[in-house]
Formats: structure tokens, C-alpha cells, sequence
């Protein structure tokens, strides 16, 4: 009879947070004359203001039949006591569950060139592990540069081009100087986090944030979501045709106006917004650059929000799913 073996047990290894699927032709035909593909990155629930990196990526989906080739593990960081997802109850019992996803698509433009997207909610916990997965993508798929999209709220008035700060791992990757002096704080995101893990690995990252009117950061915004677009095709390399985002911008536009032309306190706000955004100088004719201007008596925050609350109020949300993003748009 042998003698029973007391092997060690085998090294712990930590569950994998990412799959990622090994043939996937259309992206492994990159050398030197062809560089990788870039990986666009948008996570909903923070930086989201106006829904507009929502729309941007509703957008691009609509616009490709992509295909998932990375799958996050979401139970590894994601908080389902604070953001529940649906469920369908039937009479008497429960018939459906719409679980929350956090993929990598391959996906095309409108010329047939070949990108990633990133997208789904963004991750509650363990960020650090988060980026990490995304380095195993971009390093699998042997992406050349990473772009993210997001919004914040700004005292900038729905009645101008919509601005963007840009935001690079390297100087050089910067398409325009932000009009922005000092240090300031701000909440973290993942997806900050993301791109300042990038550049100190040595990747190349770099994104957009658009400014969206403080006063409709909770509906959407489509003529930000366009600027997004449009920003993404300018260092990217890729195309897409943008015109049912203006549409509906053009759509929303007249809606804000109408609300705004009945009542004179908020015509009033909305007047000095427009003085403080055309006080900017410089600003690039495009509408880039951080929103800073001179001393000037502007309506205070509490004034601000009083007269913003009635117009909110009567703002009308448009159909289901309307609302920005899931219902954390911008900071909080």
C-alpha cells in the first residue's frame, strides 16, 4: 500500500476579472505599416452630465454590428445595493433579469476601420485591479491609444458651441491648449484612474470632457454628445456620420428655449452665462478650452439653483429612458 502524498497545494491563483476572446482576425492585422486599434472608453454613472458620453456611445453602437471580445467580471466590483438593476415581475412571479455588463466590442466605422469600445457602468470597487484588466485588453489586442469620453456640469449656457477640456498622458497627445491656470481637486473616477495607470505604464491615453449646462445636466444633451464624437474622430483616425445627434440636438435646443423664454428670472441667468462665456479669452473658434472669464456679478449658486429647480420642473424628459444616464449624471 502507498503511502498517502502531501503535495503543497497549488499556488492561489486570484480570479480572472476580464475574458478576453483569442481569435479575433479583424484586429490582429496590425505591423509596423499598421498601427493597432484605438479603444474608446465610456463608463456610465459619474462622468456623465447630460447622458452625452451615453448618447456618443449609443450612437456609435447603432452605427456598427459589433461583437463582444472582452467581458468583465462585474461581481468582482460592482455595488448592486446601490445601483439595482431591473427585473420584470409578472402577475405572480418573477420572469425577467437585465444583469449590467461591462464589455470590450470590436466594432467599425463608417469606413470599415476596426476599433474597440469600452462600456457599461462604471466600477464601484477594486479600480486598481479594474485598470489592470484593461492593461491585459490593450495589450492583448495591441491597442495604440486609448480615448475616453465623459461630461460634467458647467455654468456655460446651452445658447453657445459646446466647450471640452483635453486631457493627455503626454503633453504632445493634447489637441489644444485648456484655458485653465493652478491645481485644482476633484472626485476621482475609474476612469481618470485608468488613464493616469496608462501613462505611468508607459501607454498612450488621453480624453475629452464636455461641458454641459449645469441647468439640463440631467436630461439629455445631445449637441455635447456630437462635440464628443467629433472630438474622438479628430485624434483617432476614425469617422462617423453625426447627423442624427445634431437633430436631436437641434430638437432639444428648441425645447430649453421655449422653457427659457417663460420666465424672465431664468432668461436673466442664462443672459449672464453668455457674458461670462463670451468674456473667455482665448478660445479656439471650435469651442475647446476650459470655460474661465473675468469678474463679473453673476447670479449666485443659490439663485442659480432656485430659478433652475421650477425650470427643471417644467423641462419635459421626452421618452423613457430619456434621463441622463442612471441618474448620476455629472458630480454629485
Amino acid at each position: 500500500m502507498s503511502e498517502p502524498r502531501n503535495d503543497p497545494p497549488p499556488p492561489y491563483q486570484p480570479p480572472s476579472l476580464v475574458h478576453i476572446v483569442d481569435d479575433v482576425p479583424e484586429l490582429s492585422r496590425h505591423d509596423e505599416n499598421t498601427p493597432g486599434p484605438v479603444l474608446l472608453v465610456s463608463l456610465s454613472g459619474f462622468l456623465d452630465a447630460g447622458n452625452a458620453a451615453g448618447l456618443a456611445v449609443d450612437h456609435l453602437l447603432a452605427s456598427s454590428d459589433g461583437r463582444v471580445v472582452a467581458s468583465f467580471e462585474l461581481d468582482g466590483f460592482y455595488d448592486y445595493r446601490a445601483r439595482r438593476p431591473p427585473m420584470t415581475f409578472v402577475e405572480d412571479h418573477y420572469e425577467g433579469y437585465t444583469a449590467p455588463r461591462l464589455v470590450v466590442r470590436a466594432m467599425t466605422d463608417q469606413r470599415g476601420t476596426p476599433y474597440l469600445l469600452l462600456h457599461g457602468p462604471e466600477p464601484d470597487t477594486h479600480w486598481e485591479a479594474f485598470t489592470r484588466a484593461v492593461r491585459r485588453v490593450v495589450e492583448h489586442f495591441g491597442v495604440r491609444l486609448t480615448v475616453s469620453m465623459g461630461s460634467v456640469p458647467m455654468a456655460v449656457p446651452h445658447t453657445r458651441p459646446v466647450m471640452v477640456t483635453n486631457h493627455a498622458t503626454r503633453s504632445d497627445l493634447l489637441v489644444a491648449e485648456n484655458i485653465w491656470q493652478g491645481v485644482i481637486a476633484i472626485p476621482s473616477s475609474a476612469q481618470a484612474l485608468l488613464e493616469l495607470r496608462m501613462g505611468e505604464w508607459g501607454l498612450d491615453a488621453l480624453g475629452f470632457v464636455a461641458h454641459v449646462p449645469h441647468y439640463v445636466a440631467q436630461v439629455d444633451f445631445p449637441a455635447a454628445a456630437a462635440k464628443l464624437v467629433e472630438c474622438v474622430e479628430s485624434v483617432a483616425g476614425l469617422e462617423w456620420s453625426i447627423s442624427e445627434l445634431n437633430e436631436a440636438a437641434g430638437r432639444r435646443d428648441a425645447e430649453i428655449s421655449e422653457q427659457v423664454s417663460e420666465s424672465e428670472e431664468v432668461r436673466a441667468v442664462v443672459a449672464g452665462l453668455e457674458q461670462q462665456y463670451d468674456a473667455i479669452s482665448p478660445v479656439s473658434a471650435d469651442g475647446s478650452g476650459l470655460p474661465i472669464a473675468e469678474a463679473r456679478d453673476l447670479p449666485t449658486a443659490d439663485e442659480l439653483g432656485a430659478e433652475f429647480e421650477r425650470f427643471l420642473a417644467d423641462l419635459d424628459p421626452g421618452d423613457p429612458g430619456e434621463q441622463g444616464g442612471d441618474g448620476d449624471a455629472g458630480f454629485r
